[in-house]
Formats: structure tokens, C-alpha cells, sequence
């Protein structure tokens, strides 16, 4: 195996551990709830979670801005940019944390005025949101540390936070509910006490890496006022990847909301099909952080052959998980339909529309592979017109084809966003380095 292929999967496989711990948690959640009292229970963990997913996606440049130009740093051997990005990142993180405490009132009813729940849902998640607010600071604080972990060239350090925040969360919320006899305010203190307890884990970790880099500045042969970490570079950054995730959120909550609105037959086969697109979506996130760590070292180091190199071998492993993801799907996507639920209904009415989540891998890679390496290199306003531009395809193309082809459409209009996705990126990076 050649070294960069090494170097790849170094960064890749911790990634992936990380992501697949994700939803462990959200299931570990479920459960519990779903054994101390009614559906009304599950209902709000539901909605809580979503609310707070949708929040901190939304802030997600506080992670992908912060990995792209410590990489950067990193690849210039700047020890006064990778510590000033550090403080920048953590003053952002902190900053918008404390915003979110401030605001929580506004935003838990603008919340649970848009998620709509049942009264008695909606007041259990009164309930779950005033108790996982205080987690902001800590979860956004964790964001920029995690991206700044990242371009450092280590993942291992996110993944084991991320597994030690599951089994807190899991050990507390146990705790809280069987052992104290407290219900959802059990699992949202069990979620809180993880947020502090990864952030603490995360802060030990990187007060060590503080030990090893010089507080004195490096003579730096491509240094700039562009990737020293301050400044409008920062600010430009942020803001573009900000821009691009509302796109991302407003197609996906509307994918959501449009197969809502044709029934909950097609909500519950979209929300199954889904599931693969998520399961792929997992490896590909892994690909995607080696893209960024290592290209934007290679791109702050001005390595142009190392680079373009590292861009061939990524679209390699990309194909890969394109044949292996879709021959997995193709032979196994329905019995693995009827792991997920027993409504044979629900299957049946979903092997219609299971060819468009066999297209998911082939459509989506390239924007997986992409979005790293623009993010590693911080070419941010790429991904922002690239995502701008596929999501003013998306809605267009669904409403004109929805009247003829109904739940059809939705899928058709989905897979065209991500193959435009990646096109355009594939064109901007072509063009621009």
C-alpha cells in the first residue's frame, strides 16, 4: 500500500468509528425513554434532538473552518498561525455557545413553533431543551477543537472524545432514570454531563499538543495574512460555510417535509431509504476529513504534485466505496429494509423508489471527496456557489415533475443536487489550482 493510501485511512477509519457512535447514542436515547412511559416519550426525544441537531449543523463551520486552515498551518510549519487559530476558533465557539444561553427563550419557542409537536409532546420538550441548552458552550467549544485536531492530522483524538461522551451519556442517563427515578429529565442531564465531560477530555488533550508546537514564530515560506488564523480570512470562511449549510439544511428538512405531506406511508419509506444514504454517508464523511487535513497541509506547504496526487487517490477510494456501497445495496436493500421494521406495507411500498438510494453512492461521492478537500484548502466560496446552485436546481426540478411523477420526483430532484454538487466542484478545483 503506497504511503499516501496509509496516510489516508490513518485519518479516515477513526473518522468513520466516530460517525457510526453518532446515532448509537440517539438509539440508546430512544430506548430508554421508550421504557419509562408512553409514545409521547419518544416523541419528544425526537423533536428535542432535532432541534439541536439543526442548531449545531448550522454552526458546523466552527469545525470546517477551523480544520481547513490549521491544516494549512500546519503544512506551512506555522506555530504562531496554529496557535492563533486555536484561540480564534475557541473565542468563536464560545462566543456563539454563550449567544445560544442567552437567546434560549426566543429560540425554544421559535423552535417548537416550527416543529409543530402536540402540546404534551411540545411541553416534555420544554422540558429536554432547558436542561441540554447549557450544553452549548461545550458542544460548540468541542467543534472548534475538533477542527482544530483535525488539521493537525489527528483523528483519533475526536474519535476517543466521541466514545467517551457515549458511554457518559449512557452511564448517566441510566443512572438519572433508573436510579433516581427521573424521566426525560434524566436523559437530558445524561446528554449534558457528556458535553462537559468530552470538552474537559478534549481540553486535557489539547493542552497537551500546546507542550509539543513552539510559542515562538516559524519563518514560514508561504505565510500570509490569509491563513494566519485572524482577520476578514476567518470571518470570510465561516460565513461562506455558514451560507452553504443552509442550503444543505433547507433541501434536506424540505425532502423531509415534502414526503410528509404525500402521507405517512411515503414519510416512513423515505425515512428508510434514507438510512442507506446516512450508512454511506458515515465512510465517505471519513474520506472527506482526510481531504481536508491532509490537503490543506499539502496546500499550505504548496506541494502541487503532492496534492493533485492525493486528489487522484481519494476519487480512487471514492469508486471503491461507490461499488461496494452499491453492489451491498443491490443485493441487500431490502432484507435490510426488514431489519429496520416489520411493516411489510412499509417494505413493499418502498422497493418502487429503492433504485434511487442505489444511485446515492454514485451521485454523492464526489461531493463527499469535494467538500474535504475544499475545506482543507479553504475554498469556501466554491462550496457555497456549488451548494447555492444545486439547491436553486432542487426545488425547481421537484415542483415542475412532482404532479407526474409524485415521490419520484423528490428522489430525481435529490440525486440531481448531489451530482451537481460535486460537478461543480470538480470544475471550480480544476480551474482554480
Amino acid at each position: 500500500m503506497k504511503a499516501i493510501d496509509r496516510n489516508i485511512l490513518r485519518l479516515a477509519i477513526p473518522s468513520i468509528v466516530q460517525n457510526v457512535t453518532v446515532p448509537l447514542l440517539g438509539l440508546v436515547d430512544i430506548a430508554i425513554v421508550g421504557h419509562i412511559g408512553d409514545a409521547t416519550y419518544i416523541g419528544a426525544i425526537a423533536v428535542g434532538s432535532m432541534i439541536f441537531n439543526v442548531m449545531y449543523w448550522l454552526l458546523g463551520f466552527l469545525r470546517m473552518g477551523t480544520s481547513g486552515l490549521t491544516a494549512q498551518a500546519v503544512g506551512r510549519n506555522d506555530h504562531r498561525a496554529i496557535r492563533a487559530m486555536l484561540s480564534n476558533a475557541l473565542k468563536w465557539g464560545l462566543l456563539c455557545g454563550l449567544t445560544i444561553v442567552v437567546a434560549q427563550i426566543p429560540l425554544r419557542w421559535l423552535s417548537i413553533w416550527l416543529m409543530g409537536p402536540s402540546e404534551e409532546i411540545a411541553t416534555l420538550v420544554r422540558t429536554y431543551f432547558n436542561i441540554c441548552i447549557w450544553g452549548a458552550p461545550a458542544t460548540l467549544s468541542l467543534y472548534a477543537l475538533t477542527g482544530w485536531f483535525i488539521g493537525l492530522q489527528d483523528t483519533r483524538t475526536p474519535m476517543t472524545v466521541s466514545i467517551l461522551q457515549n458511554v457518559v451519556n449512557i452511564a448517566c442517563s441510566l443512572l438519572f432514570v433508573y436510579g433516581l427515578g427521573l424521566r426525560i429529565e434524566g436523559v437530558a442531564l445524561g446528554t449534558l454531563v457528556a458535553q462537559w465531560s468530552g470538552l474537559a477530555l478534549a481540553v486535557w488533550a489539547m493542552a497537551r499538543k500546546l507542550k509539543k508546537i513552539p510559542a515562538s514564530p516559524q519563518a514560514t515560506p508561504a505565510s500570509s495574512n490569509e491563513s494566519d488564523g485572524r482577520g476578514t480570512s476567518l470571518f470570510r470562511v465561516n460565513r461562506d460555510i455558514f451560507l452553504r449549510t443552509v442550503c444543505l439544511v433547507a433541501v434536506n428538512l424540505f425532502f423531509t417535509a415534502a414526503g410528509a405531506r404525500q402521507g405517512d406511508l411515503i414519510l416512513s419509506v423515505n425515512t428508510l431509504l434514507m438510512t442507506l444514504f446516512t450508512l454511506f454517508s458515515y465512510v465517505m464523511d471519513g474520506f472527506a476529513f482526510a481531504g481536508e487535513a491532509l490537503g490543506g497541509k499539502l496546500y499550505g506547504a504548496r506541494n502541487w504534485e503532492g496534492f493533485h496526487a492525493l486528489v487522484r487517490r481519494l476519487l480512487l477510494w471514492g469508486a471503491f466505496m461507490v461499488v461496494l456501497f452499491t453492489a451491498t445495496y443491490a443485493l441487500g436493500g431490502k432484507p435490510f429494509l426488514s431489519l429496520l421494521t416489520n411493516h411489510h406495507e412499509v417494505i413493499e411500498a418502498a422497493t418502487p423508489y429503492l433504485p434511487w438510494a442505489l444511485l446515492i453512492p454514485l451521485a454523492g461521492v464526489a461531493a463527499f471527496i469535494y467538500d474535504g478537500l475544499f475545506i482543507g484548502i479553504t475554498a469556501t466560496r466554491g462550496m457555497l456557489l456549488s451548494s447555492a446552485i444545486a439547491t436553486a436546481v432542487f426545488f425547481p426540478l421537484h415542483f415542475t415533475l412532482s404532479p407526474h411523477l409524485h415521490n419520484h420526483a423528490l428522489w430525481l430532484a435529490l440525486i440531481a443536487y448531489l451530482l451537481l454538487r460535486g460537478i461543480i466542484q470538480a470544475v471550480w478545483l480544476r480551474r482554480t489550482l
